[in-house]
């Protein structure tokens, strides 16, 4: 990208650098790691929205983070889960009518409602909640959101898939799952857009896929996509526990294995059942999906292998151990 510098007095490359900022978040100060448009002779920085804004939404989740605090998208979740809408589970909550969609737009929430939303997120609670509060519903909508919570009670896949992602897969936010509670939604959309978007993709290419698409939007906003640890192993990056993952994506007809024998190797290629559901991802999200699979687009498995072997992540760390998310600020795509 050129731009006009104003030091230079001429129009001149630019280049994106990193640097520790701090923003002003709840009147707390919040140190972050920014990524800078600067002139690319002198240094001079100018202003660039996209960054700008990357960086502010890395400072509000940091601030989460220390926090303990829902992301957006989680609050949307519970809200979703009950089949509400945003004004709807305002006023089941006795909150003001626009306070679900600020929060779930970026506003950070205050303590009590942080509680009381991670209270409802569990079906039994929100039984609880119904019978022992006055809420602002008619008996026909009190009705239909008691059916939903049976439902979800009664679900046993429902209830063994939480039981079994609590069990392997990590809800609490840390380093090594890039501040995020695993998201098997989530998980599920970025499969969905590599086996939708390449002709052929093998298992072993999808998981370095994955790696460099969570660890290039963790160095960006702060907080990985997924929510998976990676784990080192001999051909690179790998999910923790992926084939369990692609066990449970085959039996929700997500995607599934097909094995075939060329010149006697075998290929494991991944076969999609169906499409990316819209809103499983955000724009942010799939711009660096979209990033990701240009860069590697003609690369097959043992090239991205190799070229993931080369990655200070995978360099700093020895088999079996987990690859932290830190070492994302020296991934480069270009």
């Amino acid at each position: 990208m050129r731009k006009y510098c104003e030091v230079c007095g001429k129009e001149v490359e630019t280049k994106v650098i990193s640097k520790e900022e701090t923003y002003v978040v709840c009147g707390e100060s919040i140190e972050v790691n920014a990524q800078v448009l600067v002139c690319a002779e002198c240094g001079e920085e100018f202003y660039c929205e996209e960054l700008d804004n990357a960086t502010l939404l890395h400072a509000y989740n940091e601030y989460r983070r220390k926090h303990k605090l829902l992301l957006p998208e989680e609050i949307r979740k519970i809200r979703e889960q009950y089949n509400l809408s945003q004004r709807g589970f305002a006023r089941l909550l006795n909150w003001g009518d626009k306070t679900i969609c600020r929060y779930e737009n970026g506003a950070i929430q205050d303590k009590a409602h942080n509680s009381l939303l991670l209270f409802l997120r569990e079906p039994e609670n929100m039984r609880i909640f119904l019978t022992e509060n006055e809420v602002s519903l008619d008996e026909k909508q009190k009705k239909k959101l008691l059916d939903t919570v049976d439902r979800l009670e009664q679900d046993s896949e429902f209830r063994v898939g939480i039981r079994l992602f609590d069990h392997f897969f990590s809800r609490i936010p840390c380093e090594e799952n890039g501040f995020k509670g695993f998201d098997y939604e989530k998980l599920c959309a970025m499969v969905l857009f590599f086996a939708n978007k390449c002709t052929e993709i093998l298992k072993t290419k999808l998981m370095k896929l994955l790696n460099y698409a969570d660890m290039v939007f963790y160095k960006e906003n702060g907080i990985s996509i997924s929510g998976l640890k990676y784990v080192h192993l001999p051909y690179g990056p790998v999910p923790d526990n992926f084939d369990m993952l692609i066990g449970k994506m085959t039996a929700d007809h997500i995607v599934h294995i097909e094995v075939t024998f060329d010149n006697g190797y075998e290929k494991h290629q991944v076969i999609p059942e169906c499409e990316v559901t819209s809103r499983a991802l955000s724009e942010a999200e799939i711009e660096v999906l979209e990033r990701v699979y240009e860069k590697f687009k003609d690369f097959g498995s043992v090239q991205i292998s190799d070229y993931s072997h080369q990655e200070k992540g995978y360099c700093s760390t020895q088999q079996g151990e987990i690859i932290s998310y830190s070492y994302a600020a020296d991934i480069q795509l270009s």
